[in-house]
């Protein structure tokens, strides 16, 4: 009666990790009730969101990619962020957009916000590697993933079953 979530298995059969702009396919798609904007996790963290389905198959954008944008948070504190990611280590992400009051300490855990209608808050995605603080602001906070994002087999779909009332809402106040 007050579940929000329904998850799935899939399992990823083409993954991408070395592109500025990587993409992973899962061995599910429209047939078996996966659309565009679910999120995609497993055991060890956040994987991606799926992009484009087709019957059989569907794409997930990469958190490895220049586009990706989830929105996280510091575990032990409601500072929020967004994670994107620079291009370069396939092992590290970053965090932009961080308030400076925000207290980022080495070995911080970072975990999903809760924010969007895509993924529930607290799932894991990595410690805090470190970071440059300049000009009373965070410059740069690299994150050191709990996945390697080379090595992804099964894969569960987080569908928000709450989602699309949680858009109109919003979207309303939005055009107001």
């Amino acid at each position: 009666y007050f579940q929000k979530y329904n998850y799935s298995v899939a399992r990823i059969i083409n993954n991408n990790f070395t592109k500025r702009n990587n993409f992973l396919t899962i061995n599910k798609g429209a047939k078996h009730g996966l659309g565009p904007d679910l999120g995609v996790i497993n055991s060890k963290g956040i994987i991606g969101v799926i992009k484009n389905v087709s019957a059989n198959y569907a794409t997930v954008l990469s958190i490895l990619n220049t586009h990706s944008k989830i929105n996280v948070r510091l575990k032990n504190s409601d500072h929020f962020g967004t994670l994107v990611w620079n291009g370069k280590d396939y092992n590290t992400t970053q965090i932009i957009d961080i308030p400076r009051q925000a207290l980022v300490k080495a070995g911080d855990t970072i975990i999903t916000g809760g924010k969007s209608a895509i993924f529930p808050e607290g799932i894991a995605i990595g410690v805090v590697k470190d970071f440059k603080y300049e000009q009373n602001k965070y410059q740069i906070i690299n994150i050191m993933l709990f996945n390697d994002m080379s090595a992804i087999g099964e894969v569960q779909i987080v569908k928000n079953l709450h989602k699309d009332e949680q858009i109109t809402l919003e979207q309303r106040v939005i055009n107001e």
